[in-house]
């Protein structure tokens, strides 16, 4: 396992193969520039974006990297700052099958950060990609450190999973009329 800069172990096997860019506060201004691109960070100030850039690591991933594997434990979730990742569901042969592409502004890991299960699915940069790691451990953090802000983020996790929840839904519910 490895280690956050707070010294507390991390699932992030897979990030130690990818370049290490710093803290996530020298990305402080690439992230307050998403605000309008991203649904996660819709109401937030620039005050909130620069107390969890401190709370968050950045890396980045060359094409074809690997930068969550389906299946893996996974303790932290990522917002992608610039590039693109695409994302792959083993299907029931286990073949790789492309459910989509996501670029700046998006988030991904949230599931396995919050609830600790195995990743959904495997994500592959497809450019080089710049992205901002929020661990677990530095999550709880925030919620003792700043309150409102742990809130904040919690509710706005909450809202995105449910939205997802409720497109698959509706997906799931065509395929089985057919």
């Amino acid at each position: 396992m490895a280690q956050d800069e707070n010294g507390a172990e991390t699932n992030q096997d897979t990030l130690l193969n990818l370049e290490r860019v710093g803290k996530g506060t020298a990305l402080a201004d690439e992230i307050y520039g998403l605000v309008g691109r991203s649904q996660f960070f819709a109401e937030f100030s620039r005050e909130d974006i620069m107390l969890l850039s401190g709370y968050m690591e950045a890396f980045r991933a060359q094409p074809g990297e690997t930068i969550i594997r389906e299946h893996d434990e996974g303790d932290f979730m990522l917002l992608i700052i610039e590039g693109e990742i695409d994302i792959f569901k083993k299907g029931l042969r286990q073949e790789q099958q492309h459910m989509t592409s996501v670029g700046p502004g998006m988030t991904l890991g949230e599931m396995s950060m919050i609830d600790g299960e195995p990743r959904f699915a495997t994500c592959v940069a497809t450019q080089s990609t710049l992205f901002a790691v929020l661990t677990r451990d530095n999550m709880a953090r925030i919620i003792l450190d700043h309150p409102s802000l742990g809130s904040k983020i919690l509710v706005k996790l909450v809202s995105m999973l449910s939205l997802r929840l409720r497109q698959t839904s509706a997906r799931l519910l065509k395929y089985m009329e057919r």
